[in-house]
C-alpha cells in the first residue's frame, strides 16, 4: 500500500495500533470506581437518614440537599475535566487527582457526620449551615475522584477486547465498594437504626478505610500507564489551551457522546432510584411484610442472576462491540420488569398466595415458597442481573467517545469528554433522591420509611412507580439513544487503526493538521495497523 505524506519528511512506521494494559494494570484501576461508590452508596441512602434522623433537619431538606449538591457537582465537573487536561506533572495526569479528591472526601466526612453533632440543637439554623457548606465539600472531592475514572482509562488501554474486560473488572471494583458498605449497612441498620448515630460510628469509619485501600491500589494500577506516550497522538500543540468556552462545540459535534449520555444517565437515574434504600423499605418491609426475611436474600439473589450476564457481556462485547451487549441485555431486562410489574399489581395483603413468602421460623424453620415468590426470584433476578451488568458498561464507552474525538478532530481531551458526560449523568441522576422524597410524602409519610414502617394506602401503585415503571421508562430510551450510535466494535478497530497512524507520523515530523488531512479514513493507513483478530 502507498502511504502519502503531507507536510513531513518521513512517513509513519508500521507499527501496532493498540495500546495495551498488563493483567494486574485492568485489575487495579477500577478500583477507582469502587473507591467512590463507597461513598456514592453512602451519599444516596444514608446521608438523609443521617440529617433527619440524627441532627434533626427536616426530610424536605435532607432528600432535596443530595438532589441539589449533586446538581452542583455536575457544574463542578466540567472545571475539574478541564483541569486534567491541562495538568501534567512527574506523577501524571490523573494519579494527583485520585489522592486529592479522595483525602477531600475523608476530611468531610469526618465533619459531616461527626463534627456536625457538636452543633448545639438550640443553634439548630448552625446545623442547617454547616451540614450544607460540608455537602457541597464533599461533593468537590467526589466529583474530583470520579472524574479520573472515565478519563483515565483512555491512556490504559485502547485495545476493543480488552476495553470490555475493563467492565468486568470495573463491576467487581464496584461491587466490592458498594456491596461491602451496603452490607454492613444494612446489618447495623437492623441493629441500630438507620438514623441513629451508633449506626454511623460504625458505618463511617469503615467507608473511610475502604475506600482509601481501593484509591491506593487504583493509583498502583495506572501508575504505568499515567505518562505522555500512552496521551492521544503524543502531541503536546494544544495541550493547556482548552478552556470552558470548548466544551459546547464538543458535545454539540460529537454525536456518539450525545447518544451514550442519554442511554447512560437515564439508566442512571432509574437505578438510583430502583434500589434506593427507603423503595427496598416500600417494597420488602412495608407491602411484603418482613424486611429482614426478603431484603438480603433477594440483594444477594441480584447478584447471583448478574454473574452469567457479567461473563456472557464480556464475551458478547469483545466479539461484537459493547454496543451490541448493551442493547441486548436492555431489552432483557425490560421484558422481565414487564412481569415483575404485573406480580407487584397482583399483590394482595390479604392472599397469602399473591405476596412473597420465603421460609417460617414458626415451629422450627422451612421453607414456604410459593409460586408467586419463585416467579418474582426469576423475572426480577434475571432482569435485574442483566441491568445491573449494564450499569458501568458505559465506562469504557466513554473511553471510545473520548477516543473518537481524537480521531475527529485530534485532541486529546479524556478530561472533558468524561466529565461532561458525568455533568449529564449527576443532574439527571440527582433527581433520583428528590423524587423518591417527593413521592414518600405524597402518601403521606413525614420520616422516610425504615423496616418497620407498616402498609398504608397508595405504597403498592407508588411502589410499582419507583422500583418499575421509571426503570422501564429508562431503558426505552437507552434503545432509542443506541439505535444510532456507530461505535461498534469493528469502528473502533477502524479508529484505533487512524489514530496510531496519525501518532506515529507526528512523532517522525509530521503536523497533527496534516497528519488528520493525510489519514482520515482505514483505507489510508499501512496494513499492518489494522487489528485483524
Amino acid at each position: 500500500m502507498t502511504v502519502t505524506t503531507v507536510g513531513a519528511t518521513t512517513a509513519p512506521k508500521p507499527n501496532s495500533s493498540l495500546n495495551q494494559a498488563k493483567l494486574y494494570q485492568l485489575i487495579l484501576f477500577p478500583f477507582n470506581n469502587g473507591a467512590t461508590n463507597v461513598y456514592f452508596v453512602l451519599l444516596m441512602n444514608y446521608t438523609m437518614y443521617h440529617a433527619n434522623g440524627v441532627l434533626g433537619l427536616a426530610v424536605a431538606f435532607a432528600t432535596s440537599m443530595v438532589t441539589i449538591t449533586r446538581a452542583f457537582d455536575a457544574f463542578i465537573d466540567p472545571v475539574v475535566g478541564m483541569l486534567i487536561d491541562r495538568t501534567s506533572t512527574r506523577f501524571g495526569k490523573f494519579r494527583p487527582f485520585m489522592v486529592i479528591g479522595n483525602l477531600t472526601m475523608v476530611v468531610s466526612a469526618l465533619i459531616m457526620f461527626f463534627g456536625t453533632r457538636a452543633i448545639p440543637e438550640s443553634m439548630m439554623w448552625a446545623r442547617y449551615l454547616a451540614y450544607t457548606a460540608i455537602y457541597v465539600l464533599f461533593m468537590v472531592g467526589y466529583s474530583i475522584q470520579t472524574s479520573c475514572t472515565r478519563s483515565g482509562q483512555t491512556c490504559l488501554t485502547n485495545d476493543p477486547k480488552q476495553r470490555p474486560t475493563f467492565t468486568l473488572v470495573n463491576t467487581v471494583a464496584s461491587l466490592i465498594g458498594m456491596g461491602v458498605t451496603q452490607v454492613v449497612a444494612i446489618v447495623f441498620g437492623g441493629i441500630y437504626g438507620y438514623g441513629t448515630e451508633a449506626f454511623f460510628n460504625v458505618l463511617i469509619p469503615m467507608c473511610i478505610i475502604l475506600s482509601a485501600a481501593l484509591t491506593v491500589l487504583a493509583v498502583i494500577g495506572i501508575a504505568g500507564k499515567d505518562r505522555p506516550e500512552f496521551y492521544g497522538l503524543g502531541n503536546t500543540e494544544s495541550e493547556g489551551k482548552m478552556r470552558l468556552r470548548d466544551y459546547l462545540p464538543i458535545l454539540r459535534d460529537n454525536k456518539e457522546l450525545q447518544r451514550l449520555i442519554i442511554a447512560a444517565s437515564g439508566t442512571k437515574f432509574a437505578f438510583a432510584v430502583a434500589t434506593n434504600t427507603a423503595v427496598g423499605c416500600l417494597l420488602y418491609a412495608s407491602m411484603m411484610g418482613d424486611y429482614s426475611q426478603f431484603f438480603m436474600p433477594m440483594y444477594v439473589m441480584g447478584y447471583v442472576f448478574s454473574a452469567p450476564f457479567f461473563i456472557g457481556g464480556l464475551m458478547m462485547s469483545q466479539k461484537y462491540g459493547q454496543k451490541k451487549t448493551l442493547v441486548t441485555f436492555t431489552l432483557v431486562a425490560l421484558v422481565c420488569y414487564v412481569g415483575v410489574t404485573g406480580l407487584l399489581a397482583l399483590w394482595n395483603p390479604g392472599n397469602p398466595a399473591f405476596g412473597l413468602s420465603l421460609f417460617s421460623t414458626e415451629g422450627g424453620f422451612h421453607l414456604t415458597l410459593n409460586a408467586y415468590t419463585i416467579a418474582f426470584i426469576l423475572l426480577y433476578g434475571v432482569g435485574y442481573g442483566a441491568y445491573y451488568s449494564t450499569a458501568d458498561m458505559s465506562i469504557p464507552m466513554v473511553a471510545d467517545c473520548s477516543d473518537y474525538e481524537t480521531y475527529r478532530t485530534g485532541s486529546y481531551v479524556p478530561g472533558v469528554i468524561g466529565t461532561l458526560f458525568s455533568f449529564a449523568d449527576k443532574l439527571v441522576s440527582s433527581l433520583s433522591t428528590t423524587v423518591v422524597g417527593a413521592a414518600v410524602a405524597i402518601v403521606g409519610l413525614k420520616t422516610l420509611p425504615d423496616s418497620s414502617t407498616p402498609y398504608m394506602d397508595g405504597m403498592q401503585v407508588l411502589t410499582i412507580i419507583l422500583f418499575c415503571i421509571i426503570p422501564m421508562l429508562a431503558w426505552v430510551a437507552t434503545l432509542a439513544a443506541m439505535k444510532g450510535y456507530t461505535l461498534t466494535g469493528d469502528r473502533m478497530k477502524q479508529i484505533q487503526a487512524v489514530n496510531a497512524c496519525r501518532k506515529d507520523a507526528i512523532a517522525s515530523g509530521m503536523s497533527v493538521d496534516d497528519a488528520i488531512a493525510t489519514y482520515h479514513s482505514v483505507d489510508q493507513v499501512p496494513e499492518s495497523y489494522l487489528d485483524k483478530r
